[in-house]
């Protein structure tokens, strides 16, 4: 777990954050964010459409403390839906209520993310309330829940590693739901420690929710999990409109590529904007064997600095501790 907690606490650091939106595309951002700005994002989403892959789209965003910040990310993700609805490209939203004002005052939140949900449905565009952490766990849930009585196109991430997970995708069985993994640091008695325990507990979400589930989107870049899916719903006659692959921007294109030719509903999770480097760092918590899949493309010689010298304080951090 040493390399995942590695990869948790380098997330975490908002000093590497901020030198990362400093220095942005020169870092190699270019290769797991679509892009900077609304049109560069649709010009990426286009290509992808063309190739017969739908996607999900991020406003990525991190430390969200004032209400200006989340009334600037609700005005960016309201012109987003605009755009996807504009350019009838095939997308829809992915989103954060930390980033819209969770941490700062519920209701406020809750005005947020109704508007954007309202903006969504009239278009007739699905809603994904993405997961953080275990202590927004439940008021994400609760929030989603309260709209859905109004909307129903808005759905949430089941993950894996939490104990609670079994007992979560029961309740929200008739929500369309993305099962993962799970990409932050939590404690031994909320969450699975042991990665054959959380591989386990992961396929056995995917299995219950294609089984009795609304739709299933299914996140993984792992062939192993994706060929057992394949039989799974070949034995059981379970119809591909029922689920889809789903794999992160720049990761594995080349599988993304045959699993769209191959016939399956396939959906690319993009983000966009400068404040990458949260995201792309608990990607590779969530699988380290990311990191060997966009190496040549990510790391260059000022991004392998900047890392180094993090590991660096990372290590002289635990050796502290250990005195």
């Amino acid at each position: 777990m040493a390399l995942r907690d590695f990869f948790i606490a380098l997330s975490e650091n908002r000093t590497l954050n901020s030198a990362a939106q400093k220095y942005g595309l020169k870092m190699g951002a270019q290769s797991v964010v679509a892009g900077t700005n609304i049109q560069e994002t649709i010009e990426s989403i286009k290509e992808l459409n063309q190739q017969g892959i739908s996607c999900t789209i991020d406003n990525l965003g991190e430390f969200v403390f004032e209400k200006s910040e989340a009334t600037a990310a609700k005005k960016q993700i309201l012109e987003v839906i605009t755009a996807i609805h504009e350019h009838g490209v095939d997308a829809h939203i992915s989103l954060k209520p930390s980033q819209l004002g969770l941490d700062i005052d519920r209701d406020f939140c809750y005005e947020n993310l109704k508007e954007i949900v309202a903006l969504a449905d009239e278009y007739d565009i699905f809603v994904n309330f993405d997961m953080e952490d275990y202590g927004r766990l439940y008021p994400s849930f609760e929030l989603m829940e309260e709209l859905s009585e109004q909307h129903d196109n808005i759905g949430t991430v089941i993950q894996a590693y939490f104990h609670e997970s079994v007992e979560n995708i029961e309740k929200y069985k008739n929500y369309r739901l993305r099962i993962v993994k799970g990409a932050y640091k939590e404690p031994a008695n909320i969450a699975y420690q042991d990665k054959a325990e959380i591989d386990r507990k992961f396929i056995q979400l995917i299995e219950y929710h294609l089984l009795n589930g609304k739709f299933t989107s299914i996140a993984t870049h792992d062939h192993n999990v994706i060929d057992h899916v394949k039989q799974l719903v070949k034995i059981n006659d379970i119809p591909n409109d029922k689920f889809e692959f789903q794999m992160l921007y720049g990761f594995r294109k080349d599988m993304q590529l045959q699993l769209a030719k191959e016939g399956y509903n396939f959906c690319t999770y993009v983000p966009f904007g400068s404040d990458w480097y949260g995201y792309f760092m608990r990607r590779l918590a969530e699988r380290p064997q990311n990191l060997a899949l966009v190496t040549k493309q990510v790391f260059n010689k000022k991004t392998n600095t900047v890392i180094g010298l993090a590991a660096a304080a990372f290590l002289a951090g635990r050796l502290t501790k250990r005195k």
